[in-house]
Protein backbone atom coordinates (compact mmCIF):
# COMPACT_ATOMS: atom_id res chain seq x y z
CA UNK A 1 0.00 0.00 0.00
CA UNK A 2 1.43 3.44 -0.97
CA UNK A 3 -0.86 5.39 1.15
CA UNK A 4 -1.38 5.39 4.92
CA UNK A 5 -5.22 6.36 6.16
CA UNK A 6 -6.73 6.58 9.53
CA UNK A 7 -10.31 7.04 10.82
CA UNK A 8 -10.14 7.45 14.40
CA UNK A 9 -12.54 9.44 16.20
CA UNK A 10 -12.57 10.26 19.91
CA UNK A 11 -14.45 11.59 22.66
CA UNK A 12 -12.56 13.87 25.16
CA UNK A 13 -13.34 15.47 28.16
CA UNK A 14 -11.84 17.21 30.53
CA UNK A 15 -12.23 19.94 33.22
CA UNK A 16 -11.33 23.23 34.50
CA UNK A 17 -8.95 22.73 37.45
CA UNK A 18 -10.89 21.73 41.32
CA UNK A 19 -13.83 21.82 38.40
CA UNK A 20 -14.35 25.38 39.33
CA UNK A 21 -17.21 27.03 37.49
CA UNK A 22 -14.96 29.33 34.99
CA UNK A 23 -17.11 28.62 31.99
CA UNK A 24 -20.69 30.57 31.76
CA UNK A 25 -23.29 30.27 28.86
CA UNK A 26 -21.94 33.61 27.26
CA UNK A 27 -18.59 32.29 27.51
CA UNK A 28 -18.54 28.92 26.14
CA UNK A 29 -20.30 29.61 22.38
CA UNK A 30 -16.70 31.27 21.80
CA UNK A 31 -14.47 28.82 23.66
CA UNK A 32 -16.23 25.88 21.87
CA UNK A 33 -15.56 27.82 18.52
CA UNK A 34 -11.81 28.79 20.18
CA UNK A 35 -11.20 24.83 20.08
CA UNK A 36 -12.82 24.34 17.05
CA UNK A 37 -10.38 26.10 15.75
CA UNK A 38 -7.18 24.72 17.18
CA UNK A 39 -8.76 21.14 15.88
CA UNK A 40 -9.02 22.11 12.32
CA UNK A 41 -5.50 23.75 12.61
CA UNK A 42 -4.17 20.40 13.80
CA UNK A 43 -5.33 18.53 10.88
CA UNK A 44 -8.42 16.97 12.75
CA UNK A 45 -11.94 17.45 12.12
CA UNK A 46 -14.44 18.15 14.64
CA UNK A 47 -17.95 16.59 15.00
CA UNK A 48 -19.15 18.04 18.18
CA UNK A 49 -17.74 20.25 21.05
CA UNK A 50 -19.87 20.94 23.74
CA UNK A 51 -19.91 21.63 27.96
CA UNK A 52 -21.58 23.39 30.86
CA UNK A 53 -19.49 25.69 33.51
CA UNK A 54 -16.77 23.40 34.87
CA UNK A 55 -15.75 20.81 31.89
CA UNK A 56 -15.88 20.42 28.23
CA UNK A 57 -16.94 17.74 25.36
CA UNK A 58 -14.92 17.22 22.33
CA UNK A 59 -15.51 15.02 20.03
CA UNK A 60 -13.09 15.01 17.30
CA UNK A 61 -10.89 12.59 15.00
CA UNK A 62 -7.22 11.86 15.41
CA UNK A 63 -5.05 12.58 12.22
CA UNK A 64 -2.25 9.91 12.16
CA UNK A 65 0.45 12.26 12.08
CA UNK A 66 -0.57 13.62 15.76
CA UNK A 67 -0.47 11.85 18.99
CA UNK A 68 -3.53 12.10 20.92
CA UNK A 69 -1.70 13.71 24.52
CA UNK A 70 -0.13 16.49 21.70
CA UNK A 71 -3.66 17.20 20.60
CA UNK A 72 -4.88 17.52 23.66
CA UNK A 73 -1.95 19.86 25.09
CA UNK A 74 -2.43 22.03 22.11
CA UNK A 75 -6.07 22.26 23.12
CA UNK A 76 -5.65 23.02 26.80
CA UNK A 77 -2.83 25.01 26.52
CA UNK A 78 -4.03 27.52 24.03
CA UNK A 79 -7.52 27.96 24.95
CA UNK A 80 -6.28 28.31 28.81
CA UNK A 81 -3.87 31.33 27.44
CA UNK A 82 -7.15 32.17 25.32
CA UNK A 83 -9.24 32.71 28.26
CA UNK A 84 -6.96 34.27 30.31
CA UNK A 85 -7.12 37.62 27.76
CA UNK A 86 -10.89 37.30 28.06
CA UNK A 87 -11.60 38.88 31.54
CA UNK A 88 -9.82 39.49 34.60
CA UNK A 89 -12.20 36.94 36.46
CA UNK A 90 -10.11 34.38 34.11
CA UNK A 91 -6.74 35.58 34.88
CA UNK A 92 -5.94 32.63 36.94
CA UNK A 93 -7.78 30.13 34.84
CA UNK A 94 -6.62 26.55 34.02
CA UNK A 95 -7.37 23.34 33.11
CA UNK A 96 -7.52 20.19 35.44
CA UNK A 97 -3.93 18.25 34.60
CA UNK A 98 -5.53 15.28 33.48
CA UNK A 99 -8.61 14.05 30.58
CA UNK A 100 -10.35 11.01 29.55
CA UNK A 101 -10.25 10.11 25.81
CA UNK A 102 -12.53 7.27 24.31
CA UNK A 103 -12.45 6.06 21.01
CA UNK A 104 -15.65 5.76 19.33
CA UNK A 105 -16.85 4.14 16.32
CA UNK A 106 -17.91 5.74 13.13
CA UNK A 107 -21.45 4.24 13.81
CA UNK A 108 -21.70 5.81 17.27
CA UNK A 109 -20.42 9.73 16.52
CA UNK A 110 -24.05 10.64 15.93
CA UNK A 111 -25.05 9.25 19.09
CA UNK A 112 -22.11 10.79 20.84
CA UNK A 113 -22.75 13.60 18.95
CA UNK A 114 -25.93 14.08 20.79
CA UNK A 115 -24.89 13.25 24.26
CA UNK A 116 -22.34 16.09 23.89
CA UNK A 117 -25.62 18.58 22.41
CA UNK A 118 -27.17 17.63 25.57
CA UNK A 119 -24.84 18.22 28.10
CA UNK A 120 -27.03 21.11 30.38
CA UNK A 121 -30.09 18.97 30.66
CA UNK A 122 -27.77 15.57 31.61
CA UNK A 123 -26.34 17.48 34.53
CA UNK A 124 -29.55 18.98 35.79
CA UNK A 125 -29.32 15.08 37.14
CA UNK A 126 -25.93 14.15 37.31
CA UNK A 127 -22.54 15.27 38.66
CA UNK A 128 -19.31 15.50 36.66
CA UNK A 129 -18.04 12.70 38.68
CA UNK A 130 -20.88 10.58 37.81
CA UNK A 131 -20.79 11.30 34.65
CA UNK A 132 -16.91 10.84 34.19
CA UNK A 133 -17.15 6.88 35.99
CA UNK A 134 -19.94 5.89 34.06
CA UNK A 135 -18.13 6.68 30.97
CA UNK A 136 -14.86 5.12 32.21
CA UNK A 137 -17.12 2.13 32.92
CA UNK A 138 -18.48 2.12 29.55
CA UNK A 139 -15.60 2.04 27.77
CA UNK A 140 -13.70 -0.56 30.07
CA UNK A 141 -11.39 2.01 31.33
CA UNK A 142 -8.89 0.79 34.13
CA UNK A 143 -8.05 3.36 36.40
CA UNK A 144 -6.57 4.26 40.30
CA UNK A 145 -9.63 6.24 42.62
CA UNK A 146 -6.83 7.42 43.92
CA UNK A 147 -5.71 9.45 41.41
CA UNK A 148 -8.67 10.28 39.72
CA UNK A 149 -10.06 13.08 41.86
CA UNK A 150 -7.98 16.58 42.86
Amino acid sequence: MVQSLATVAVHLVFSTESRRPYLDTELRPELFAYLSGIIKNNSSNVYEIGGVEDHVHVLCSLPRTLSLAKLVEALKRNSSKWLKTKDSSLAFFAWQGGYGAFSVSPTSIEAVRQYIRNQEHHHQKSTFKNEFLALLKGSGTEYNPKYLWD
